[in-house]
This record gives C-alpha cells, sequence and structure tokens, in this order.
C-alpha cells in the first residue's frame, strides 16, 4: 500500500482544513517546496497534492507553486483541484505530474472523464468526495443526488483505473477512517484502484486501511500534528 502524505496548497501556503470547511483553515507550513522536500527526505514513495483555490476557482491556481516543487522531487506526484479541461491536464503532466485527479468535473460531465482517459490512460484519476454517501462538488460546497458507488461504476465502466475516495465528514477530524464504505467502494469497482482519504488518525488506521487491500491511503492533519510519524508511513507502506 502507497501511503500519500498530503499537500493541501491555498493562497501558496500548506494548510489544512477541518471537513473541508474553507473557513476552518490551519497553516501547517508557510513553505510548501520544504514541506515537499522534507516528505521526500523522511521516506515518502508519492505525494498527493491539491490546490484548494483551484477547487473553488476552477483555474489552476497554484500552478507555480507546484511546478517549483516538481523541480525539487524526484518521487511522483498526484494533484488535483479544479481541472476542468483537457489543456489544464496536459499543463500538469508537462510539468511532471504524475498523475492528475478530475474531482467536480468527473460528476458533471462523465464525457469529459472519457475524453481524457482515451488521451491519458492510468495518468488519470477521478476524486469521489461523499457526504453521507452522497457526491459533493465544487470544493464540497455542492451536494449532488448522486451515490457514490454509482459514480464510482460510472467512472470503473469509463475504464478510469484510480479513484482518489473521500469521506468529507470524516476529513481533518482525527476521527477514523470510514472503512465500511472504503469496502463497500472496493468491492464494487474490483478492477479500479482505491486511495482512500479522511480520518487517519492513527498507524492502526493506516494498518485497518491496508487490511483492505486497498491500493494506497492518505494522511495530512495526522501527519502535522504528529499522530502518525514518517516511520510509520514507511513502515506501514511496506
Amino acid at each position: 500500500m502507497i501511503i500519500y502524505p498530503a499537500i493541501d496548497l491555498k493562497n501558496g501556503r500548506c494548510v489544512r482544513l477541518y471537513q473541508g470547511d474553507f473557513e476552518q483553515e490551519t497553516v501547517v507550513n508557510p513553505d510548501p517546496l520544504s514541506q515537499a522536500k522534507s516528505f521526500e527526505e523522511t521516506g515518502a514513495k508519492a505525494l498527493h497534492i491539491v490546490d484548494l483555490d483551484g477547487a473553488l476557482s476552477g483555474d489552476l491556481t497554484n500552478f507555480r507553486v507546484i511546478e517549483a516543487m516538481l523541480k525539487t522531487l524526484t518521487i511522483p506526484v498526484q494533484v488535483g483541484g479544479g481541472i476542468r479541461s483537457i489543456e489544464q491536464i496536459e499543463a500538469y503532466l508537462s510539468i511532471g505530474v504524475s498523475r492528475v485527479i478530475i474531482g467536480s468535473k468527473a460528476v458533471e460531465d462523465p464525457d469529459f472523464v472519457k475524453e481524457a482517459v482515451q488521451k491519458y490512460g492510468d495518468k488519470i484519476a477521478v476524486g469521489i468526495d461523499a457526504k453521507e454517501g452522497l457526491v459533493a462538488t465544487r470544493g464540497w460546497l455542492t451536494v449532488s443526488d448522486q451515490h457514490y458507488l454509482d459514480v464510482a461504476t460510472a467512472m470503473e465502466k469509463l475504464g478510469v483505473k484510480t479513484i482518489i475516495f473521500t469521506d468529507i465528514s470524516k476529513d481533518g477530524t482525527l476521527l477514523g477512517p470510514n472503512l465500511e464504505q472504503l469496502a463497500a467502494i472496493q468491492k464494487q469497482v474490483p478492477t479500479v484502484q482505491i486511495i482512500a482519504s479522511g480520518g487517519i488518525s492513527s498507524r492502526e488506521d493506516l494498518e485497518q486501511v491496508k487490511a483492505l487491500n486497498v491500493y494506497g491511503v492518505i494522511s495530512g492533519k495526522a501527519l502535522y500534528n504528529g499522530n502518525i510519524t514518517m516511520k510509520d508511513v514507511v513502515e506501514v507502506g511496506r
């Protein structure tokens, strides 16, 4: 299992949100380049980066920051937040991003996902963010009427090979992951690599997610708070 330290970018700084609430923001490091390098130097095998500003605006707001980060890193990086066009995907891939995550646009325009997958294959991932089982979009500000398992099934049929699944109610809470929903999505789309996100609070949580045989897990707040160490990341991720 790959454990992805998370770097969420807002106004060019590393922040953490509580349940996706942009009003509940904590700056964890004003220097994302040093944070990314620190994760790599302490054993991270890959990084997960989200442009929070982009998630709201639909623009690649922190593109230059991410570009600068990639110039200092040798490990794979997946990036999401505000991906709305093929041109944006191409821009990220051109600077060395390994996987681009389509979020809101995947729910609103499945044909866009189909086109992206046909062009870029497994370099495309889809982010499914759920609130009480229903998929949320636009920086989690809008909740749709679509169930997360139905969206996952649709994405699998389009050829998507990686899904990042987040239970919004768990995000940034340190209350533990939603193992029931993770097990359900893993069973629903067996040909898709599932990356779990939201609620990770301890090494035990990492081990419980690993026991589900998911492909990967993202850890943010727990790493920044010290609830999980990079030693845990390296050892559990083996």
